[in-house]
C-alpha cells in the first residue's frame, strides 16, 4: 500500500499572520527596512507575493510598522524582571536580554533606532519612542520609587539613551567588547550617573544609599 501523504493543514488568520511576521523579522534582523522587498517576504515565509498583500494591504509599510511593534514587545520584555533581590545583578539580566536582542538583530536595530528610512513615519517613531518610556518606567518600578522627582527621571531616561548609543558603538565596533563586558560596563555607568545626581537631589541621594546597603 502507497503511504498515505500528510495532511495539509491550512493555518488560521493569527497563525499566517504570525507566519509572516516572523518572516518580515527574520529579514529586518539583518538587512535596512529599505533594502526588504515584499518579495523577500513572500520568499522567506513561502508563500505568494498576493497573499502577503492580503494579510498586509497597507503594503511593506503596514508589514514593517507591525513587525517593528512586535520587536518593540520583545524589547520592553527585556525590562521585566521579578523585583526580588539586589537591584544591580536584576538590571544586569534585564541588559543580558537587551543585549542579546542587539546581537541577533543587529543591521535592523540599527535601523530601528537610528532612523532615517524610507519606511519611518511619525507611527514608526513613535514605536520606539514607546520602548524607551516602558524601559524607563521598569527601571524606576526596580527602584521601587512610586513618585520619582525630575532629576531622578531624567537621570534613568539619559542612561538608558546611553545603553542605546552604545549598543549602536557596539555593532560598528565589530561587536566589541564582549557581551558580559559590556553587560558590566553599563551597569558600572548607571550606577555612576546616579552618584552624580545624588549630589544634587536628596530623593536620589537616599536611593543610592539604600543600594550599597543591599550589596
Amino acid at each position: 500500500m502507497t503511504p498515505a501523504a500528510p495532511a495539509y493543514r491550512r493555518l488560521s488568520v493569527e497563525e499566517r499572520r504570525s507566519q509572516l511576521l516572523e518572516a518580515a523579522l527574520g529579514l529586518f534582523a539583518h538587512r535596512a527596512p529599505e533594502e526588504v522587498s515584499l518579495d523577500d517576504v513572500a520568499e522567506a515565509a513561502g508563500v505568494s507575493r498576493p497573499l502577503v498583500y492580503r494579510y498586509f494591504p497597507g503594503g511593506k509599510q503596514q508589514l514593517y510598522e507591525a513587525a517593528l511593534r512586535s520587536a518593540a514587545d520583545e524589547l520592553r520584555l527585556c525590562f521585566d524582571e521579578p523585583r526580588e533581590g539586589p537591584l544591580l545583578p536584576r538590571l544586569a539580566r534585564a541588559l543580558d536580554r537587551y543585549l542579546a536582542f542587539v546581537d541577533h538583530h543587529d543591521a535592523g536595530f540599527s535601523a530601528l533606532l537610528q532612523g532615517g528610512s524610507v519606511v519611518e513615519t511619525s507611527r514608526t517613531t513613535a514605536i520606539v519612542d514607546g520602548v524607551r518610556r516602558a524601559a524607563a518606567e521598569h527601571i524606576l518600578s526596580h527602584l521601587r520609587v512610586s513618585d520619582p522627582g525630575l532629576l531622578l527621571r531624567m537621570t534613568v531616561r539619559m542612561w538608558i539613551t546611553a545603553v542605546e548609543a552604545a549598543s549602536l558603538i557596539w555593532l560598528d565596533e565589530e561587536k566589541q567588547p564582549p557581551l558580559d563586558e559590556l553587560r558590566d560596563w553599563l551597569v558600572e555607568q548607571f550606577l555612576a550617573v546616579l552618584t552624580v545626581t545624588a549630589n544634587r537631589d536628596p530623593q536620589t541621594a537616599a536611593l543610592v544609599r539604600t543600594m550599597a546597603e543591599d550589596v
